[in-house]
């Protein structure tokens, strides 16, 4: 059998995606599964055991173009896809596969969708709770009950390939990493402030960690708040690493710090001990999936409201997550 998926275009979405991969092989120990993915989330694809070859998706997030879509419908067309599992909702990732003819198309039934997709799945939100059931779902015959537990997500690191980003990024290794994840692509409703951070950072350091900061070039600004408000503690390499290159740091982290964030799903799908902060957001709907993660949140009634921005402009689920709450969780998951 020779499978496509279609990835979502969020780093942590496509984390949570892996063991519905692991549970594809299962059910079709012959299977080749090929990703289709955006280049951004590529390099978490190329971690994952379970794919085979991941084609570049040329689109944007909300960008439609159909001629564009058209061609890379022909190329698919030519690689002989037995199904297609389309994993984002939208009516826009469901084009392609549908053009490409590929005889199983399988998803949820998602924005109007009939014909497009043909083997639907009808989403119960309250029997599937968590991105990672609503994605291992679609293993199963629509309608059919999902198996569980779901095994937690898992990404690869060699030492190698540790050694060979640290000669890359000519970064010696410190005894004791910490490394905090400072941004969040959704919206600043999800982001802990820079102070707090800052904080933090000289409370571990009396503990002997080295705080190394991790993000895209879009968080580096933020990250140069932290370092200036703690001087002489923290290494600043948002915008400085590549996807592939921050899996293989995070992987040598010996606390991971984290807002809920792509990030943060890479470090659970790495295994490390994770301290992660929700404001806006749910660990009811996308928690870090991992048994060396704690949860920390306020749980205010304004929260969780999944807004980008703070509606009531004051954003207390995480102005008022003290850096002593998070200090007090860091000592905790340090020592288990």
């Amino acid at each position: 059998m020779k499978a496509l998926i279609v990835a979502p275009s969020w780093i942590g979405d496509t984390i949570m995606a892996q063991p519905l991969f692991a549970r594809l092989h299962a059910r079709h120990p012959d299977l080749q599964l090929d990703a289709l993915a955006p280049r951004w989330v590529a390099p978490v694809l190329q971690r994952m055991g379970e794919i085979a070859e991941v084609v570049e998706s040329p689109f944007g997030h909300g960008q439609l173009s159909i001629k564009s879509r058209w061609r890379l419908a022909r190329q698919l067309a030519g690689r002989g896809y037995d199904a297609v599992y389309v994993l984002p909702n939208s009516l826009k990732s469901a084009i392609v596969p549908f053009m490409a003819g590929i005889p199983q198309r399988i998803g949820f039934t998602g924005e109007a969708r009939y014909g497009l997709i043909n083997v639907r799945h009808d989403l119960d939100k309250q029997e599937l709770p968590l991105m990672v059931e609503r994605f291992a779902q679609l293993a199963e015959a629509p309608g059919a009950p999902l198996p569980k537990p779901i095994f937690h997500p898992k990404i690869r690191s060699t030492a190698t390939d540790q050694q060979q980003t640290l000669a890359e990024l000519a970064l010696a290794k410190p005894e004791r990493i910490a490394a905090f994840c400072p941004g969040a692509e959704y919206g600043p409703a999800k982001r802990w402030p820079s102070n707090h951070f800052a904080a933090l950072a000289k409370k571990l350091a009396t503990e002997g960690y080295v705080i190394w900061l991790f993000g895209s070039p879009k968080d580096h600004a933020v990250a140069e708040e932290i370092v200036h408000l703690a001087p002489g503690l923290c290494r600043n390499l948002c915008g400085a690493t590549s996807l592939a290159q921050a899996v293989d740091l995070l992987a040598l982290a010996d606390l991971v710090v984290c807002n809920d964030s792509g990030l943060m799903h890479v470090a659970a799908a790495l295994g490390r001990p994770i301290v992660a902060l929700y404001g806006s957001s749910s660990p009811g709907f996308t928690p870090p999936l991992s048994d060396q993660a704690d949860i920390v949140s306020l749980n205010l009634d304004c929260s969780p409201c999944f807004k980008r921005e703070c509606p009531l402009g004051h954003l207390d689920c995480l102005n008022k997550l003290s850096p002593e709450q998070v200090f007090a969780a860091c000592l905790k998951r340090s020592k288990s």
